[in-house]
């Protein structure tokens, strides 16, 4: 997910040199990988639980990853639209822009929380012990601001600072 946001980045991306149209198909590529991965995930996850007769979806975790893969769907579809502007009557395709980047970060913020919210599990917790822990914790964060970063920079209104 997060390679496929920074792909639209100036700032140290090796894709810099290509086109927007080049830039949008690879994103959308690594974006329609990134449900082929979560679907495969999910899967796996079912056929678990299914065959040690678990109950699914009790902990926060799964709960937080259910609404992470809703919202990735979701975003998945605005992003066809934009695509594939025709299969919709828009009037405002800046717009739509602005909605895509927006409920894009939503929904990379929740799975950054979904994944931080896995360290809480008790498997984890009995793998991972002492300060690597809160460094495990931590880790997530620091894409997470830089996608923030670039996305509030690309679609906040520019300000002059007038004195």
């Amino acid at each position: 997910m997060t390679e496929g946001i920074l792909l639209f980045s100036a700032e140290g991306n090796p894709f810099c040199f290509k086109s927007r149209k080049w830039k949008v198909r690879l994103h959308w590529f690594f974006q329609a990988l990134l449900l082929v991965c979560g679907a495969t995930g999910f899967s796996f996850m079912v056929a678990s639980k299914n065959i040690k007769e678990h109950s699914h979806f009790t902990s926060w975790h799964s709960l937080l990853g259910i609404t992470t893969m809703a919202a990735t769907v979701l975003q998945a579809m605005c992003g066809v639209f934009l695509l594939f502007p025709k299969l919709i009557s828009t009037y405002s395709f800046p717009r739509w822009r602005l909605y895509h980047a927006t409920c894009g970060l939503v929904a990379y913020l929740l799975a950054t929380v979904t994944v931080m919210s896995a360290m809480f599990t008790d498997w984890f917790q009995a793998s991972v012990t002492g300060p690597i822990w809160y460094i495990f914790l931590l880790l997530p964060l620091f894409p997470a601001l830089v996608v923030m970063n670039q996305i509030t920079s690309a679609f906040l209104p520019k300000k002059k600072i007038t004195s």
